[in-house]
């Protein structure tokens, strides 16, 4: 399945780019997850397990055991705190 990638913030910045086109084998959020922390580098720091990541699909909030589908979306980025 094809799907868009994009990261914000420290995560952008920590992997060097916006977004990217992916080629995916993954059923859900937490596939996807794994699947980049496996390719080493900057993406197994920034999105290991215990990390604080926020995860959106389509632009929507939701947790990690949402199912992909060709074509979608995903985001990933840090919590936001404000004040």
């Amino acid at each position: 399945m094809n799907l868009t990638v994009r990261y914000f913030a420290s995560i952008r910045e920590a992997v060097g780019h916006g977004s990217e086109a992916v080629q995916t084998q993954a059923a859900t959020l937490a596939d996807l997850r794994a699947e980049l922390i496996a390719r080493g580098g900057a993406y197994a720091d920034v999105l290991a397990p215990g990390r604080a990541v926020r995860m959106a699909l389509n632009q929507d909030l939701c947790e990690a055991s949402v199912a992909l589908t060709d074509g979608c979306e995903v985001a990933f980025f840090p919590p936001v705190t404000g004040g």
